[in-house]
């Protein structure tokens, strides 16, 4: 298997799930079903009913808004899985009529659930505190896109930022930032990959968010992976050769779902950093316009190149080896970072041909 089961995954924005109203979710092939109650805690239970196996996110919340009725035949379950009504018969309730339940928790402005059978570790949950304290007007939509890739493809594409060079040229990159001075770091379960390219024309994210006058700045981009599939952009530019703290840029958060070996949920949201004071009619323009083009580079550039990617390690005839390059650091050094996890919780590593394992 490709997956640490034991870790916390972003399941959903905390803004997308309000009281009341169940919202299905897939994490590592298992359906979920979410629920807010009244008091504002969250659940996750298995998406299935155990008695003739129907999907509970169609069902209804009832009561107090503590209980989950499936809409088959009408069994209730407490958020803990429980079976507190049967309305059949004499009412009874054998111990078979339960529903698994994922611990999950609400933090970072995010749902996480951790699916594994381990005690969850609270402390394992990545640092995005700057979610907490951002100021909406310097934060881009909370959004979200579906591809039909694996995830570490996902991870690969963002850990290797060379590719904004052409990808993204004219939005995240330009030809002038393909060379770049790379370092990697690693510190315990989560490794950074920084690149910084002196001198460079500004691409035209940076431009917008800077002095927009097209000249040469310095521009750094760094991106931590934290297991199993939790991303942290940090990137910006400043004047040739002034102080980082001069500069302006953004923190783009990215936050993988795999729901299934060959479908990934993407959640990202980006915060800009050091903003500069713009006229105050200019500030709901530019953050509109960031949200924009960060999905356009997802959606209309990353996903169909990635899913391409995808096609063709399926449709090969034989296993792949990839051709390394000097820029495969980054995916080859957390590949085996998240191989040795796997392992270590006991499942098979299940390497696929793609996987820059060596």
């Amino acid at each position: 298997m490709t997956w640490l089961r034991n870790g916390w995954y972003a399941a959903m924005w905390s803004q997308d799930l309000a009281p009341g109203t169940p919202v299905r979710r897939t994490l590592l092939g298992d359906d979920m079903v979410l629920i807010r109650t009244p008091d504002g805690s969250v659940s996750a239970l298995q998406d299935r009913c155990p008695h003739r196996f129907a999907p509970l996110h169609l069902g209804t919340i009832c009561g107090d808004g503590r209980t989950l009725r499936c809409n088959y035949h009408g069994l209730e379950f407490d958020m803990q899985g429980r079976c507190v009504r049967n309305p059949h018969g004499d009412g009874r309730k054998p111990a078979a009529l339960r529903v698994r339940s994922y611990t999950a928790v609400e933090k970072h402005t995010v749902i996480w659930v951790w699916p594994g059978e381990r005690e969850p570790d609270l402390s394992a949950i990545p640092d995005y505190s700057l979610l907490d304290r951002a100021d909406p007007g310097v934060t881009s939509v909370r959004d979200h896109l579906e591809m039909n890739v694996d995830y570490r493809l996902v991870v690969d594409n963002l850990l290797d930022l060379s590719h904004v060079s052409f990808l993204h040229d004219g939005i995240l990159g330009n030809a002038q930032t393909v060379d770049a001075e790379i370092d990697l770091q690693e510190n315990g379960q989560s490794l950074t990959v920084s690149r910084y390219m002196p001198n460079v024309p500004p691409p035209g994210l940076f431009d917008m968010l800077f002095r927009r006058d097209g000249k040469p700045v310095d521009l750094w981009a760094s991106m931590r992976w934290s297991a199993p599939c939790n991303l942290l952009n940090d990137a910006g530019v400043k004047a040739v050769g002034e102080a980082r703290e001069h500069g302006t840029g953004i923190y783009g958060i990215h936050l993988l779902t795999p729901q299934t070996e060959r479908s990934t949920l993407y959640h990202f949201v980006a915060i800009r950093q050091n903003p500069l004071p713009f006229p105050e009619a200019e500030k709901e323009a530019i953050g509109r316009k960031l949200g924009e083009l960060r999905r356009y580079a997802f959606a209309e550039q990353d996903e169909p190149m990635i899913r391409g990617q995808q096609r063709a390690i399926d449709r090969a005839r034989e296993p792949l080896s990839p051709t390394l390059l000097s820029i495969d650091v980054g995916p080859v050094r957390y590949r085996r970072m998240l191989d040795r996890l796997i392992e270590q919780e006991g499942a098979l590593p299940g390497v696929e041909a793609q996987a820059p394992s060596t």
